[in-house]
């Protein structure tokens, strides 16, 4: 045998010989689980322009598209953080409270190996869903401040957020190394990381900003109903991917998440129209798309853990919560734009409590409730959610006040009457005239009369 040949004939031989050993030891990516993945990786990315069109349609004609720029800018602004920081912070190894730098900038993120709690898919799959969680969470802090915040500081306000708030709580409660995660919390896709820390920024955000000019005075009455509706659709439409997704495969879990997703916006958007009914004489289609989303919040938590059965019960009481506290509000001066804080943050506290309710382990080994005998995780739930209220509390009020010494925050009030479209864009969403309200309580949780053109004939174009 020729000599020169020997050395690389032996080494193929023994690659050969060794590749069943290194096969059963390597991570074994699924391509089902992988294309499912990658689906719900796009419909939560639908959610994004789903919620501009619904938070869009429930402001005045003159901040339409500011309010849902609002939404979009956070597709680009937080992905490109995401890639470069934001995903190391959330789910690189580190300590209980932080991730480390280990995947900056997506080193170590590749499409053949994987995250330890998703190990049948790429890592890259992996990273870009949770990506999507990331750019809608700030993007729902918007609705709160709308039609008084200046574009550049808010654009500075949540990428700040993103990594202050988002991503250590995200580390906190869905890395193997947060401390939430390791005592045991339960937050299937997001009740918490999600919709009590957005909720409660929005809060926050609403305090320190002041109320909207003309508050109390003016009817700020929905300028386009329809698109309220098409934003509900899509965003029920993409959350099968937001909670179903979270099932992290293509299997039984994911099914059983998709529809207690259902379930629970089915059961709140019908007792929304109920307690309507019994409030205000009739149901409003306002009223039954914010029904819905608050079902949507309230079962997150709790998707992948809780029956049909209890989805229901989550998603009528979530609704009830919100409805209830919508009415009361009005005894505070508190200008939250779209009610965020009583719909994502009280739906999420809700579901996230209820999960500790609902939970059983023949729906999942991993979650366990008070009606499956461990009372305990209650008492876990109400922790993740004080650690949430708290950390974004805070982190909201530090960024908020920063911004506001550094550049302002608020649009002069010649701006602020003209509208943010042409003050901060220069563009209109319709030309030819703006809308004016003849009459309504508010945009959400009330009877409303539909915006009438101030000039019929100039919003026609003749």
């Amino acid at each position: 045998m020729n000599k020169k040949y020997f050395k690389p004939a032996a080494l193929l031989a023994l690659a050969i010989m060794s590749a069943p050993a290194l096969a059963a030891d390597a991570p074994k990516i699924d391509t089902g689980d992988t294309a499912w993945m990658l689906a719900s990786s796009a419909l939560v990315m639908l959610m994004t322009p789903g919620l501009a069109f619904f938070y869009g349609g429930l402001i005045r004609a003159k901040n339409s598209l500011n309010t849902m720029m609002m939404s979009y800018i956070a597709l680009g602004l937080i992905s490109v953080l995401w890639a470069v920081i934001g995903y190391s912070l959330a789910f690189a190894p580190g300590s209980g409270i932080l991730g480390g730098f280990g995947f900056a900038f997506l080193n170590n993120v590749g499409q053949a190996d994987v995250y330890p709690t998703a190990p049948t898919i790429p890592h890259l799959a992996f990273m870009i869903f949770q990506a999507m969680f990331a750019i809608i969470t700030p993007a729902l802090i918007s609705g709160a401040i709308a039609e008084r915040m200046k574009f550049s500081a808010y654009v500075l306000f949540i990428g700040l957020w993103s990594l202050v708030v988002y991503s250590p709580l995200a580390h906190m409660v869905w890395s193997p190394d947060g401390f939430l995660f390791k005592m045991g919390a339960l937050d299937f896709a997001g009740g918490t990381v999600v919709h009590i820390s957005a909720g409660v920024a929005a809060l926050v955000a609403a305090i320190i900003l002041g109320p909207r000019r003309g508050f109390g005075k003016t009817a700020f009455a929905p300028h386009n109903v329809p698109f309220v509706l098409l934003g509900a659709g899509l965003l029920w439409f993409g959350w099968f991917g937001f909670n179903a997704g979270s099932a992290v495969g293509s299997n039984g879990l994911a099914a059983s998440a998709f529809v207690t997703t259902n379930m629970g916006a089915a059961a709140a958007m019908l007792m929304w129209s109920l307690l309507e009914i019994f409030r205000h004489g009739k149901p409003t289609a306002v009223g039954a798309a914010t029904g819905a989303v608050v079902g949507l919040v309230a079962i997150t938590p709790a998707a992948g853990f809780v029956s049909p059965m209890a989805a229901l019960a989550i998603g009528a009481i979530g609704a009830a919560v919100s409805f209830t506290a919508i009415q009361a509000k009005t005894r505070f001066n508190l200008d939250d734009s779209l009610d965020v804080f009583w719909c994502h943050g009280l739906g999420g506290i809700t579901g996230a409590l209820l999960t500790g309710v609902f939970a059983q382990k023949s729906i999942n080994s991993l979650g366990s409730g008070l009606i499956d005998g461990n009372p305990g995780q209650l008492g876990t739930q109400a922790l993740a959610v004080l650690t949430a209220v708290v950390l974004s509390g805070v982190g909201t009020a530090v960024i908020i006040y920063a911004i506001k010494a550094v550049m302002g925050l608020r649009p002069s009030n010649k701006d602020e009457e003209t509208g943010l479209d042409l003050a901060d864009h220069g563009e209109a969403a319709y030309h030819g005239g703006e809308y004016g309200s003849t009459s309504g309580a508010g945009p959400i949780g009330s009877s409303v009369t539909l915006s009438v053109p101030v000039n019929a004939k100039a919003v026609a174009g003749d």
